[in-house]
């Protein structure tokens, strides 16, 4: 009998389909850090066609139909909606064992009631009864989200953004609380003198504050850092490749900004750390308002020029990086430690070799009265399937303590990308039944249960004090 997505696909064990089924399955959904347009859910958009709604912006299914020899025109250039949707189809069975494949058909199921498997010779229909049924109100943006039964959406939006949306949706009492969260990485990009300028200039006009030294830059800063949490903000999320443990006293930065403002680069070293540093006091920010921050390490971006210079970032062409962390990230926490202002944190790392190192690090900083203050964040984007997850919650559960961590989180840029908790949710279970099953743990649904639907559900929500806003 094929079980492939049926009620207990992934679950291999009676305790695993019982720790499913009764304690993961019907929690709501808290999505603390993803890429959606607030402003599709604040407008309740609709979307005409599968490609629009499902193809679009996603660079994980662009580098798969890359890798399957798909002409860059028929991924994201301007050939017909049906002409993408089709080529897609016809990569879709050489995913066989890359998520992509196991996300497709539990979205294609989960929205719209698609049983049958995508490729070629169904393209044509699937495409025809989804986009039938995209025609109604019933597959709104919003609806959309709540047919997931989604509780929360932090959104990253950047500190000159005005969170028109955000405002709108909170005037509205929308029942789905959107957030927004503050990404202020282009404030740090300093390698490009003009782009870097443009930005500043952009912040000055959000902030109303001429910004003329590395002081006023911060004062523009908190200025929007205090807007965003006056609209419900109560994370930030900061991507970096990797950590300079050198650190520059005030006049040393004052010297650095200027420079870039006067339209000349910093060396590689300088540029460390001018951004170790700028990041140093964003997250004293985040520590006097009681945030959470969200720290993304690790990933080299846009390294494949032909595409970046077409298409702009997040289009694909990233990668795991293989940087050292061990010893930068200790003394960047530890200089946040020391003053007292270390905030609740959740380290993201991109190269799986990095789960050990980090998840001892962030033990070293635990504190209470906050369970888990230090988090090792979940599986993400590369790592984001079967084995990723498995080796982070392995390395979680022998180095700290997993009925503590805030669960998964979709980091996408698709309204339709919420089956991946349920993914997420049914590798956990079975990793933890198996167990159960082998005598490793405790056989003892009212022990374990609890924990998985903490970890579904319960810890995100304590750990980011979430209520509608």
């Amino acid at each position: 009998m094929n079980n492939y997505l049926s009620d207990d696909f992934l679950l291999h064990s009676k305790s695993a389909r019982g720790l499913y089924h009764d304690f993961a399955k019907a929690m709501p959904i808290i999505d603390y850090h993803c890429h959606l347009s607030p402003c599709d859910i604040a407008d309740d958009a609709m979307f005409q066609t599968m490609t629009d709604v499902w193809l679009k912006g996603d660079h994980y299914k662009w580098r798969a139909m890359r890798t399957n020899g798909v002409d860059e025109e028929s991924i994201t250039g301007a050939v017909p909606d049906e002409v993408k949707f089709i080529k897609w189809a016809q990569t879709l069975p050489h995913a066989v064992r890359n998520p992509l494949y196991d996300w497709a058909h539990l979205e294609l199921r989960r929205y719209f009631g698609v049983t049958e498997l995508l490729r070629e010779e169904t393209a044509g229909s699937i495409y025809a009864a989804c986009n039938e049924r995209l025609k109604d109100k019933s597959f709104s943006a919003r609806n959309l989200l709540a047919r997931m039964n989604v509780e929360v959406v932090c959104t990253t939006d950047d500190p000159v953004d005005d969170l028109s949306c955000h405002d709108r949706l909170r005037a509205e009492g929308f029942a789905i609380t959107v957030l927004p969260t503050f990404r202020p990485d282009k404030a740090m990009a300093v390698d490009d003198p003009v782009s870097y300028n443009r930005y500043v200039d952009s912040l000055s006009r959000a902030s109303g504050l001429e910004i003329s030294s590395f002081a006023t830059l911060l004062e523009a800063l908190d200025k929007r850092h205090l807007y965003f949490h006056g609209r419900g903000c109560r994370s930030s999320d900061h991507a970096i490749e990797s950590l300079s443990t050198e650190y520059a006293p005030a006049s040393e930065l004052e010297a650095m900004f200027s420079r870039v403002r006067g339209g000349k680069p910093l060396g590689d070293d300088q540029a460390r750390t001018f951004k170790a540093s700028l990041l140093l006091e964003l997250c004293k920010m985040n520590h006097a308002r009681g945030w959470v921050q969200q720290i993304h390490m690790g990933v080299i971006r846009n390294v494949r020029s032909a595409i970046y210079n077409k298409l702009g970032p997040d289009t694909g062409v990233d990668c795991i990086g293989d940087f050292a962390f061990a010893k930068p990230l200790s003394v960047f926490l530890e200089a946040l430690d020391s003053v007292e202002k270390l905030t609740k944190t959740i380290l993201f790392n991109i190269n799986p070799g990095d789960n050990e190192p980090l998840a001892v690090l962030a033990g070293v900083f635990q504190e209470g009265p906050v369970p888990g203050k230090i988090q090792l964040g979940p599986a993400w984007w590369f790592l984001d399937q079967k084995n990723g997850m498995t080796r982070h919650l392995d390395a979680l559960s022998g180095l700290g303590l997993l009925s503590r961590f805030v669960g998964m989180t979709t980091d996408s840029r698709s309204l339709l990308s919420f089956p991946r908790h349920e993914y997420f949710r049914r590798i956990l279970c079975n990793l933890l039944g198996e167990e159960m099953e082998n005598g490793d743990m405790p056989g003892d649904m009212a022990l374990v249960g609890p924990m998985v639907r903490d970890m579904c559900y319960t810890n995100a929500k304590n750990y980011f004090g979430y209520s509608h806003q």
